[in-house]
């Protein structure tokens, strides 16, 4: 369809790729790839930098990389290391996924269309009879287009390609990079076609017990004959290769003692405000009930009886008096000047104790005892 050659990017000074088409092939389908290049930009998929003509012939110029092919790295070592295989797939799935998500299937997925950078990146490359969406088929009825070893069973049945097409051919590559041969062989395309249709590919494990489980079990998965048991696209496909995040751990509980919080400096300092300011207060109405107990003794009529301050004081007046007693021995009238209301209580001599509360003001009442009575007024 084409040749392929190493080229000179002139006005950006880089190493480019030029595909020129062949002066026999279809024309509309070399248009068709540079179409279906134009509309992906991945990391996984080789980049188209332009497209033109050149006396009379088509071109495209495509990144150029110097890692060579998927297909020269398996002529050298057949079987490649399980981590490498991994990188590779995850890879080349996404690639797809780029290109199922824009409606470009591929349709010939093969160990010659993966090449890789200077970094080791997979890039699907050749989208030369890819199917886009939307857009007429080049394609007879019954034609099959295709690699034989790599073909899908519904291309072989001459069906319509989908994005489950692509994943089979996916599992055919990564059965191989794992057991380091197809799960077809036969001498005739024909009949290495005939047999992805119809016989079942000999379990993986069986060839190569060591292949990790879940790749293997991932192969024989894009192997089954119906689409629809099949992984979806190639986003189904990132998905199964994504290694699930570990799971979070959650430290168990810790009971957390707080000591208690000591006051801070500005907090001690009001404590002793407060106490100061309370003890002045204190002292300030301590001062005006004495001044105010002093102004009410010295307000006193003269001879006017001081209020006993407890009733125990009053006991202790009365047992041990030592104030002056005053006698009457006349038969005749005599003043006592009293205070009402007023508490009695008689002393064991015969004798009257009154106990005085504070005024109202003295009055004058006449007494005439019978007996000698000693009037004791409490300190």
């Amino acid at each position: 369809m084409a040749e392929v050659r190493a080229g000179l990017d002139t006005e950006l000074d880089r190493r480019v790729v030029v595909k020129l088409l062949a002066p026999a092939a279809d024309r509309p389908r070399f248009e068709r790839e540079a179409r279906a290049a134009a509309a992906l930009a991945h990391t996984n998929i080789v980049q188209l930098f332009d497209y033109g003509e050149e006396e009379g012939r088509p071109y495209m110029v495509f990144e150029y990389l110097p890692g060579g092919s998927l297909e020269e790295c398996l002529a050298e070592d057949p079987v490649l290391p399980d981590s490498d295989v991994e990188r590779i797939a995850r890879d080349i799935a996404a690639g797809l996924a780029h290109a199922h998500e824009r409606g470009v299937v591929h349709r010939d997925l093969k160990p010659g269309n993966v090449l890789f950078d200077a970094e080791g990146r997979a890039k699907i490359a050749d989208f030369g009879i890819a199917q886009l969406s939307g857009a007429d088929t080049l394609t007879d009825a019954g034609t099959v287009l295709g690699t034989a070893a790599y073909i899908s069973p519904e291309q072989v049945r001459g069906e319509a390609a989908t994005a489950m097409s692509d994943v089979y051919s996916f599992g055919v590559v990564l059965y191989r990079v794992l057991a380091g041969r197809l799960p077809f062989e036969a001498e005739n395309p024909t009949e290495l076609a005939a047999m992805h249709r119809d016989a079942e590919p000999p379990p993986l494990r069986t060839i190569r017990p060591s292949v990790p489980a879940a790749l293997a079990d991932l192969a024989m998965t894009a192997l089954a004959k119906e689409p629809a048991s099949r992984p979806r696209d190639g986003a189904s496909l990132v998905e199964l290769l994504t290694p699930d995040p570990p799971p979070r751990v959650v430290p168990d509980a810790v009971t957390r003692v707080i000591p208690p919080r000591s006051p801070r400096r500005g907090s001690r300092r009001r404590v002793r405000l407060l106490a100061g300011f309370s003890i002045v207060l204190l002292a300030a109405l301590g001062a005006a009930a004495a001044v105010l107990l002093t102004s009410r003794d010295a307000s006193a009529p003269a001879g006017s009886p001081k209020t006993s301050p407890s009733r125990s004081t009053t006991r202790a007046s009365t047992a041990h008096t030592s104030s002056k007693s005053s006698s009457t021995a006349t038969t005749g009238s005599s003043k006592t000047a009293t205070t009402e209301p007023s508490t009695t209580a008689r002393t064991p001599t015969g004798g009257t104790t009154a106990i005085i509360a504070p005024p109202p003001p003295p009055t004058i009442s006449d007494t005439t005892p019978t007996t000698s009575e000693t009037t004791t007024t409490a300190p």
